[in-house]
């Protein structure tokens, strides 16, 4: 590793992991509580998620950046390999393993803190209105942050990202997975939030091909994205995270 270290990786991990464990264990905590009204579990599942995932890139973003999303680091790799910014391929493939490393790890975890047994899902969820949902909601993902790192409004990530999945939940049939290490985690809990395997590879490619319609806008709007691509979720360095 060169410009990504172990403690990068480590941020990495096991922000994955919490977010799992955040939409996993909230959605099995919602089913219990309101076990006849799925609106409001799902109410209950999105606003937990979205509070978690802010926290979680206040916490990890100055380390890592808060990727916690192969989408993410595939987009900060190719917008910014050109100008000399962003991760190297490499580092987009150890970001990327232990994102989904991350992922299942924390849907075990919620598993064990609510005494489920770890099981695969099987809620199948591949329509073709799901396979959209997931299509608009990466690319609105990727627009939401290389928008505002380009524009020197990296510090409101965190808010605003949580703010988009929470709203993703309700606007897209799919609930916004919209993270192909999110996707895999999940199948690994068959409780309200989980997915089964055979829906997660039509997820994953709906979910690139939102990559590419999500950097396609971002180079249309902000053209010299790249240049920001080190400050993606928000700006981080390894070595001043560890002061």
């Amino acid at each position: 590793m060169t410009a990504v270290g172990a403690r990068a990786l480590a941020a990495e991990l096991l922000g994955t992991a919490l977010l799992v464990t955040v939409v996993v264990g909230s959605g099995i905590a919602a089913a219990a509580l309101s076990p006849e009204d799925v609106g409001l579990q799902l109410l209950e599942n999105a606003i937990a998620t979205a509070l978690g995932l802010t926290v979680l890139i206040l916490m990890f973003g100055p380390v890592s950046g808060a990727h916690f999303n192969p989408v993410v680091s595939l987009a900060d790799w190719f917008l910014g390999r050109r100008s000399g910014h962003g991760l190297s391929l490499g580092e987009v493939g150890a970001y990327s393993a232990a994102q989904v490393v991350g992922g299942i790890a924390g849907a075990i975890l919620a598993n064990l803190m609510f005494d489920v047994p770890t099981t695969l899902s099987t809620t199948a969820r591949a329509t073709g209105p799901h396979l959209l949902a997931e299509l608009v909601a990466t690319s609105g993902l990727v627009l939401v942050i290389f928008a505002l790192a380009r524009s020197g409004r990296g510090a409101l990530a965190a808010p605003a990202v949580g703010a988009y999945i929470g709203a993703a939940y309700w606007f897209t049939s799919s609930t916004s997975f919209a993270n192909p290490a999110v996707t895999v985690g999940r199948v690994f809990s068959d409780t309200f939030a989980g997915i089964a395997p055979a829906s997660v590879a039509p997820f994953v490619g709906a979910q690139l091909v939102g990559l590419v319609v999500g950097v396609s806008l971002v180079l249309a709007f902000y053209p010299g994205a790249g240049e920001a691509a080190d400050d993606v979720v928000v700006p981080h360095d390894e070595a001043a995270a560890a002061r």
